[in-house]
């Protein structure tokens, strides 16, 4: 006597849906995707403070200076690089009521500016008024 046997079923994953899916995730994720794209580095130039008239007395302060090339001068005298933390807390000592100036040049290195703000900073010297050079051509900028 022969039994029927049921219809065996394949035990295969169907690879033409899961095709299609994929196919479309990846339409998706192409869609929704934002590409990254190249920084253009900008060539410009800070402004120039222009000189205002004015009727106050403003009383005198102090000046740290820096250069065009990164050197710094307290009230005339140069400042060596490692040195800047003793020079401002001696003239703290020296002048414990004077307000302190800052006096930068139109190229003066924006990091030797961040160094001499984190060391008065340090030294708990307040925020002082900040003066630029005027340019000396007179071309608009």
């Amino acid at each position: 006597m022969q039994f029927a046997r049921p219809a065996r079923k394949s035990s295969g994953v169907p690879i033409v849906p899961m095709i299609d899916i994929l196919f479309i995730l990846l339409i998706f994720f192409i869609v929704s995707t934002n590409f990254k794209r190249p920084r253009h580095v900008m060539q410009i130039t800070l402004p120039t403070a222009k000189d205002v008239p004015t009727d106050t007395i403003v009383e005198e302060m102090s000046v740290l200076a820096v250069d065009g090339i990164g050197k710094i001068a307290l009230e005339g005298a140069s400042v060596p690089d490692d040195l800047l933390d003793s020079y401002l807390e001696a003239w703290r000592k020296l002048n414990p009521n004077r307000q302190l100036e800052i006096e930068a040049d139109e190229k003066a290195p924006f990091g030797k500016m961040i160094e001499i703000w984190g060391a008065l900073k340090r030294l708990g010297i307040e925020a002082m008024p900040t003066r630029a050079k005027m340019s000396t051509d007179s071309s608009p900028p």
